[in-house]
């Protein structure tokens, strides 16, 4: 699969899925990629929860867990499922609601300046190869497309808020993916 950048910043062949958690960015530098897991609910894969939450659309009442987070107003640039797929819910250009509090290199509010792709995951399940194989080229052409961002600016979510967030876990193989970058 190729994958290309065009000029909106929109990963050509990824199903979109427009959030409304997202917003300017201070300035135009995208220098840091953040990665991170979801499962919604927790553990489980596929449906249109993970969809929905960044959409803000989560019903409370298809789940316990969703009564605590249903009015969270979070997003991702992209969400790379079990089989592969991407859907890209902002533009690169644009500010997602990913990081959180968090600090990369002494540097506060992670948001204004990293690009944030989930992996639909958890901590402790193994990823696909699939996932690992998009990751990798979409990692790739956001280097080649986004100079700033290079091998070393590449981090997990449990690294910008140790303590505060643990994904995407032990399970994830950092040497796998950063040994194909």
């Amino acid at each position: 699969m190729t994958l290309m950048i065009n000029d909106d910043h929109w990963v050509t062949t990824a199903r979109r899925v427009l959030s409304p958690f997202c917003d300017t960015r201070p300035t135009d530098e995208m220098s840091l990629l953040v990665v991170h897991n979801i499962s919604l609910p927790p553990g489980k894969f596929g449906g249109p929860y993970i969809e929905q939450l960044f959409t803000g659309k989560l019903n409370p009442n298809d789940d316990p867990y969703f009564e605590i987070i249903h009015q969270f107003r979070v997003s991702a640039h992209c969400l790379i499922r079990r089989d592969g797929e991407i859907v890209q819910f902002v533009p690169f250009n644009q500010r997602a609601w990913h990081a959180g509090v968090s600090k990369f290199e002494e540097r506060d509010k992670c948001n204004d300046f990293s690009i944030g792709i989930e992996l639909e995951g958890t901590d402790n399940i193994p990823y696909t190869d699939e996932q690992y194989q998009i990751l990798t080229k979409l990692t790739q052409m956001l280097m080649s497309r986004y100079p700033a961002i290079t091998r070393e600016r590449v981090t997990g979510h449990e690294f910008i808020a140790p303590g505060r967030k643990t994904d995407p876990g032990l399970s994830f193989d950092w040497l796998r993916f950063k040994n194909k970058l």
